[in-house]
């Protein structure tokens, strides 16, 4: 199961809330996945059609313990091209009353004064005195995402990403602000023929699926964000370590050369004390950081000094290839 269908399946339990919570989830799944029909004798029929299984559950028992209407739900199989047979859900509310006593409650009852009798009704928007209490907004969002959201697998994906796929613009706004009066800063574009509104900072992310009532998705992105945190710190501390590797290496080569080919022309031996001796410390442990070369020494010397005794061989070594040095 995706991060997403866990998320919709936490959050299609959360349909106990106060009638007005529960009216306010039902509105947004109505405006983002809900279609109104006309009969013939001019009244109305309530459909929603989905994929998810989530939205369908949490529909059924919204309407259900807030109007006391139990939804028609037929099940279809439907063909994709890219994932073959999927299963379908069709909930309707086909008796007339019942019909209009929702979408009086949603606020939706105007569109017989708007309605287009060739076409079903859909973009429904929202009226903002269905959320004017934060528990009511916070229901409203989690009916969005039920019905048109999405978040990316945090423990998979490589960056953070929430979004809500609106058919109206005026709708990803009005759900763009809801996050705002939360602290979290949703930003909204447009592809194809919608508007979306999207998170893509993991911390509004986290603070979006708080808000929506989702705790354990929330401590699931929450433990997958530090696994990839520390897994970051610890790539970047054994690439720092191998890149310094490499440095040291690197250096310890160029002073072998140096203190070989100082060997080969004049002779260790004609060095002063201290840079002799250092000169063959280097030869016998090659690969020895400075500070514990510098422990070697007798006397011991100190990492600034071995720095200097090795930096003083190899200026020797090259006044020695530049003929200075004979």
């Amino acid at each position: 199961m995706s991060f997403s269908s866990r998320v919709k399946e936490e959050l299609s339990g959360k349909t106990d809330g106060a009638r007005h919570c529960r009216i306010a989830e039902i509105t947004a799944i109505l405006a983002l996945a809900g279609q109104v029909c006309a009969r013939e004798d001019g009244r109305f029929e309530i459909y929603v059609c989905t994929d998810n299984r989530w939205l369908a559950k949490a529909f059924f028992y919204l309407v259900r313990r807030c109007f006391s209407v139990a939804c028609e739900i037929r099940m279809q199989s439907v063909r994709a091209r890219e994932s073959g047979n999927r299963t379908s859900w069709i909930l309707a509310v086909r008796e007339p009353e019942a019909a209009l006593r929702i979408l009086q409650a949603a606020k939706f009852a105007q569109i017989e004064q708007d309605w287009d009798e060739d076409a079903e009704q859909e973009g429904l928007t929202a009226d903002p005195v269905l959320v004017r209490n934060p528990c009511c907004k916070r229901a409203f969002l989690r009916g969005a995402f039920l019905a048109a959201g999405s978040v990316s697998d945090p423990s998979a994906a490589k960056s953070y990403h929430l979004e809500i796929v609106c058919q109206e613009p005026v709708m990803a706004e009005f759900l763009a602000d809801l996050f705002t009066e939360f602290g979290i800063p949703a930003k909204t574009t447009e592809r194809r023929n919608y508007t979306v509104v999207y998170l893509k900072d993991g911390d509004d992310i986290s603070g979006a699926l708080g808000v929506m009532d989702a705790p354990v998705a929330m401590m699931e992105l929450e433990n997958a964000r530090i696994e990839r945190e520390f897994r970051a710190k610890v790539n970047r501390e054994v690439n720092c370590e191998a890149a310094n590797i490499g440095k040291t290496v690197t250096a310890a080569e160029k002073q072998i050369r140096d203190i070989l080919y100082i060997d080969e022309t004049v002779g260790l031996k004609s060095l002063p004390g201290g840079l002799e001796q250092m000169a063959r410390l280097r030869l016998e442990y090659p690969d020895l950081p400075l500070q514990e070369l510098g422990a070697k020494a007798e006397p011991p010397v100190g990492k600034s000094g071995v720095n200097h005794r090795l930096r003083r061989l190899a200026e020797l070594a090259e006044k020695l290839r530049s003929g200075e040095g004979g």
